[in-house]
């Protein structure tokens, strides 16, 4: 077999009941000459034993097979300090990776005399709205250059300069094992190509979480931008937030998923990431202008508790619910806040409650993930037997896998991406997969039934509504006036 396309397979195949291959089997092991390494005991003999190295020199032991031992702390920032202001909800924002760009630049200027901080992108930190950080580094690059090269230096914070999923996978799990901290950003697309090294290092942090002698490294930390609801200039290729289910499949005790709505809410979600150790944290953001909903404060508070209902904008503290509105995502919470405002607008009487989600993983019962919400709490929230017109990032069912033990996941109607679109405008992204604001109310409509005449109406203008969005960005390639410009009042 030695030198055939054989030698990775099994070389013999049940010894027990072929004489002749234990024969083989036996010939085997005794070319190693066991009777010159072990005494008659089967110890191994003492001046070979001898030979191994003691202390840190075993490998086991090495600080750098070791590195939480190394581990130190980032240096961080108050992320606080680079909050959007919001004076009321709904006010125009930058782009939230953007936002972002200027405190990860700053969390490289301040770790740049421990070295210990790299963020590693497959050729898209500018794409990916983090062009912040070629402020203070430049992308490390050891090659040759040509005069129109930017940011390029033997020396730097950021490696992405190789168009490599794989590459800066290897790179950054090589760095945290070693006892350092880092960050993948990436288009949400393509960070699949990597689904087989996530499941590696996630299983070795879970077995190695219950290995006393291993110390605690820091957290994979995942950016996904550029993602399925903006498909400006890409297309049905950059489209795909399976990644997530596929996350979601690994231990409890690893994996955390976040969908932070704003900037502010991004800038809270990533200073807990990069504090936190020995988990994988996905993390979902957007890089193009988008509404801002939530003060620096209300951020904070919101992102602490991974779930809540936003008063600010529901109106049944007086009254019993009627509908639950709920969303998980930056493009489903504009689009749900849009939804609530045409409800509240022409059926007034509708009590209505918005519920947004930034840890995914609240959705599940405690007993299958440590976040998770109690069965009390996640029927404060989202009511024992009220309808819940849900507005999910990624595929639906999803959602529908993480609540189905709950009480009301028969009430649950989830929107989300269903494998439609291409390049096109923002908002018939939404309206191809059914997740713009016209299909949500239409569905909180088909299911109360109280809405009677004012919501057949009501559902025909709507319908009216998305024949004149067809003709209109068929005509002017762009999204309707009243779409681009609306705003939460």
């Amino acid at each position: 077999m030695e030198g055939t396309f054989r030698a990775h397979q099994v070389p013999l195949s049940n010894p027990a009941a072929h004489p002749e291959h234990l024969q083989l089997l036996e010939d085997w092991l005794k070319s190693y000459r066991p009777e010159e390494l072990f005494d008659k005991h089967g110890r191994l003999l003492a001046e070979l034993a001898e030979l191994a190295p003691t202390g840190e020199r075993r490998m086991g032991a090495n600080p750098h097979a070791n590195g939480g031992i190394l581990l130190r702390d980032l240096r961080m920032p108050d992320f606080q300090d680079y909050a959007v202001d919001v004076p009321t909800p709904g006010v125009r924002g930058i782009g939230d990776t953007h936002v972002l760009g200027r405190f990860l630049r700053d969390v490289a200027t301040l770790n740049g005399k421990q070295r210990n901080f790299r963020i590693f992108v497959p050729d898209e930190t500018l794409s990916n709205g983090l062009e912040a950080l070629f402020e203070v580094t430049q992308r490390q690059w050891d090659a040759a250059t040509v005069a129109n090269d930017e940011f390029l230096a033997p020396s730097g914070r950021v490696l992405d300069s190789m168009l490599s999923e794989h590459q800066c996978e290897g790179w950054l799990e090589g760095y945290l094992l070693t006892g350092r901290h880092g960050l993948f950003n990436c288009y949400e697309a393509f960070i699949h190509i990597i689904d087989s090294m996530f499941n590696q290092h996630a299983k070795w942090l879970k077995v190695t979480a219950h290995l006393p002698w291993r110390r605690k490294i820091a957290s994979l930390n995942y950016l996904l931008a550029s993602h399925v609801w903006r498909q400006d200039h890409n297309g049905f290729t950059h489209q795909d937030p399976g990644f997530i289910d596929h996350v979601v499949n690994k231990k409890a005790e690893v994996v955390r998923v976040y969908f932070p709505p704003d900037a502010n809410c991004l800038l809270s979600v990533m200073d807990h990431c990069l504090r936190s150790r020995h988990y994988v944290n996905v993390v979902i953001a957007g890089k193009h202008p988008a509404p801002q909903w939530l003060s620096m404060e209300a951020a904070v508070k919101h992102c602490t508790q991974g779930i809540s209902i936003w008063q600010w904008a529901s109106n049944d503290q007086e009254a019993e619910t009627d509908v639950v509105m709920a969303c998980c995502g930056d493009v489903p919470t504009l689009e749900t806040l849009a939804a609530v405002s045409i409800l509240r607008e022409h059926l007034p009487d509708l009590k209505i409650r918005v519920v947004n989600v930034v840890n995914l993983m609240k959705l599940q019962p405690q007993s299958e993930h440590p976040h998770g919400l109690s069965d009390a709490d996640f029927d404060t929230i989202f009511t024992k037997d009220k309808p819940v017109i849900f507005a999910f990032h990624a595929y639906p069912w999803l959602i529908h896998r993480l609540t189905y033990r709950r009480t009301n996941h028969d009430n649950f109607h989830v929107r989300g991406y269903k494998e439609e679109g291409t390049i096109s405008t923002p908002f018939d992204m939404t309206v191809v997969n059914d997740l713009d604001r016209f299909h949500l109310v239409m569905d909180a409509i088909d299911r109360l039934p109280q809405t009677g005449d004012k919501g057949s109406y009501l559902k025909q203008q709507l319908k009216d509504k998305l024949v004149e969005h067809r003709q209109y960005i068929n005509q002017y390639g762009r999204d309707m006036p009243e779409i681009r410009d609306w705003m939460w009042r």
